[in-house]
């Protein structure tokens, strides 16, 4: 007699329904000015570690039959900070632009570089749990974007903060969020996506959906801006509560008994 197997977790019509659902959410990086744009806000529950510091987030628990809205920040234009990336309740903030020579402070997940010291120099702020300041500016080069791990450099150095090491697709070496590296000399973005900073008036942009900061480039002349990476969400859960029901056309692939999600575009995911 043939017996029919129930896979674990099912709900009617399709496995899943609800439980929880490990995630990263990476915003946008800011666009670079003369200062490295800073890095997009980081926050993951997957691994020991999440942005600015702080230790990983609580898992997320899903309620079945609910319909989660992803939203992946995307890139600024000039001046601009990164666009917010959001999963369910998480939201990360969009990484701050780059200071130029005569502006106002600007907050992001991570902050982005000061100007030189003949104009604003001080680094933008990041945020709590989401990433790292900006560096200072000096006389001599912009300082770098902060990073999900580390913040920007300055004086004499403006290369951008390192990202975070996050393995939620499985493997390793897999960085997001690193801070742009400061313009008016050749300095190195962070590692996780930052543009390098150079001493010309053409920035290097940040790495698409890595959510890295722009590069800073000279204080003077028409500058064409190093826009920063667009964001990043990825959800890993148990094979056997994943749903299938998506909309935005993630990515998905398996690592052992999980399903992984990569979104690099808006969508949603129904538990």
């Amino acid at each position: 007699m043939f017996t029919q197997q129930i896979p674990l977790g099912f709900t009617g019509g399709a496995a899943g329904g609800g439980g929880d659902i490990d995630f990263l959410v990476v915003a946008a990086g800011g666009t670079g000015e003369y200062g490295g744009g800073g890095a997009g806000g980081l926050r993951t529950s997957y691994g020991s570690n999440s942005g600015g510091g702080s230790s990983n987030e609580t898992i997320f628990t899903s309620t079945g039959g609910t319909t989660y809205t992803i939203t992946v920040g995307a890139a600024g234009g000039r001046s601009s900070s990164g666009g917010d990336s959001v999963f369910g309740t998480i939201t990360s903030l969009g990484g701050s632009r780059g200071r130029n020579i005569s502006d106002t402070a600007v907050t992001g997940g991570s902050g982005g570089g000061g100007s030189s010291s003949l104009g604003t120099p001080a680094g933008n702020l990041g945020t709590a749990n989401q990433g790292f300041n900006g560096g200072d500016g000096s006389l001599y080069n912009g300082g770098g974007g902060g990073g999900a791990s580390q913040a920007g450099f300055g004086e004499f150095n403006g290369a951008g903060g390192a990202g975070l090491e996050v393995n939620i697709i499985g493997g390793t070496g897999n960085y997001y969020a690193g801070g742009g590296g400061g313009g008016g000399d050749t300095t190195s973005g962070g590692v996780g996506g930052g543009g390098n900073g150079i001493a010309s008036t053409s920035q290097n942009n940040g790495t698409i959906n890595t959510g890295g900061g722009g590069g800073g480039g000279n204080e003077s002349g028409t500058r064409v801006n190093g826009f920063g990476g667009s964001g990043i969400v990825i959800l890993r859960l148990p094979t056997a509560n994943y749903t299938g029901t998506t909309t935005g056309s993630p990515t998905v692939t398996t690592d052992g008994t999980d399903t992984i999600l990569k979104y690099t575009g808006s969508g949603t995911y129904t538990a």
